[in-house]
């Protein structure tokens, strides 16, 4: 008896023992760069998707598949939407966010026709996440630090407006992070919000975020997650509350300094998508409180600046050596002591000649994005 007893009980804690742990519940994140995760050495830089686990409730993992300059269309294109269908399954959550690569009319491999493509190819996240057991959550895309006459540009319109149609049409929840994040932006100012934004290091960049930024979409993203869904697994938190999130303090601006060239040097291909090799001298790339780039180029021989359009004003003063240069319509040769002014909307490019380096000084202005 006394054995049988032992018996059982041993069969019972050995059952105990070695009982599946259940899965955890996931959230999958399909996106563009605004989303996407980011390593140390992109620091301050991250996305909203890198920062949503700080906000999701305890026993829920996020997988996220965003990556930096995807599409609805490249996205699927490239086997991504196929790798999270490999995984996806039953009580999982896709929350799909595309937008801002949609709209690159120029290149036929990511842009999408907000009336057509556009939702057709959303449709396709919704039916993979639906098809196996999982919930799909429709994002509109983040809003862009972009003002016009004191006024915050609407950079999304038509893809938001065939988001929120799509959503309805097919009874998908949406959570409005367009109209979200604008007003987070609005709460801050054009210049309080930029240190949410990559407006550092050289940089104006009103489309990506600093790890403040990232964070404070995460939290718009699980408020409006709760707003949708009372049960949603993401705390309990308000977008009032996630616009109340502080910035980092800003840069204080950086000390006079001496650089020596040779400490700075990299190695990196002509310009524009030119051919050849040229090494590039970005002096005081890490400085604060300095709206102007000054950088040193010497292009070895075969080296060109590839023919493009200035989306800004620039400044070239030749050095050394000998290039030809194209604006717009004409061609010349230049030498040391000329400096050449290239104004914004016009068409340019430069080629190295003969045995020598052609060396030059660029001077610009960022462009405000």
């Amino acid at each position: 008896m006394l054995k049988r007893l032992l018996s059982l009980l041993l069969s019972g804690v050995a059952g105990t023992a070695f009982a599946a742990s259940p899965a955890p519940h996931r959230v999958f994140i399909a996106g563009d760069s605004t989303a996407a995760t980011y390593g140390a050495e992109r620091a301050p830089q991250a996305g909203w998707g890198q920062k949503l686990p700080d906000w999701t409730a305890d026993g829920w993992e996020v997988r996220n598949h965003a990556v930096g300059g995807r599409s609805t269309r490249s996205f699927i294109d490239e086997g991504r939407l196929d790798a999270i269908a490999g995984e996806i399954g039953a009580g999982d959550v896709l929350l799909i966010q595309f937008g801002h690569n949609d709209a690159k009319r120029e290149d036929a491999t990511r842009y999408t026709d907000p009336a057509t493509d556009y939702p057709q190819l959303l449709h396709r996240y919704v039916e993979v996440a639906r098809t196996r057991g999982a919930t799909p959550i429709l994002i509109t895309p983040v809003a862009r630090l972009l003002y016009d006459f004191r006024s915050l540009v609407d950079t999304h319109g038509r893809y938001t407006l065939a988001m929120q149609a799509l959503a309805e049409r097919e009874d998908v929840a949406l959570i409005d992070l367009n109209a979200m994040s604008s007003d987070w932006i609005r709460v801050h100012g054009e210049d309080g919000a930029k240190p949410y934004f990559m407006f550092t290091q050289g940089k104006t960049d009103g489309t990506h975020f600093s790890e403040a930024g990232a964070d404070a979409v995460a939290c718009l993203v699980a408020a409006g997650w709760r707003g949708i869904d009372a049960d949603a697994p993401v705390k309990a938190v308000t977008a009032a509350e996630c616009n109340a999130l502080p910035a980092p303090p800003a840069a204080p601006v950086s000390p006079s300094v001496v650089v020596q060239e040779r400490d700075i040097a990299i190695e990196q291909p002509g310009p524009h998508e030119g051919l050849g090799t040229t090494t590039a001298y970005p002096f005081f790339s890490d400085a604060t409180g300095f709206d102007l780039i000054f950088r040193k180029r010497a292009f070895h021989p075969g080296a060109t600046i590839g023919d493009h359009v200035n989306d800004k004003d620039e400044i070239y003063y030749v050095l050394s050596g000998r290039g030809r240069l194209t604006l717009n319509d004409t061609v010349r040769e230049v030498g040391p002591g000329d400096a050449i002014l290239t104004r914004n909307g016009d068409r340019h490019a430069l080629a190295q000649l003969g045995d020598e380096e052609l060396v030059i000084f660029i001077v610009y202005q960022p462009v405000k994005r």
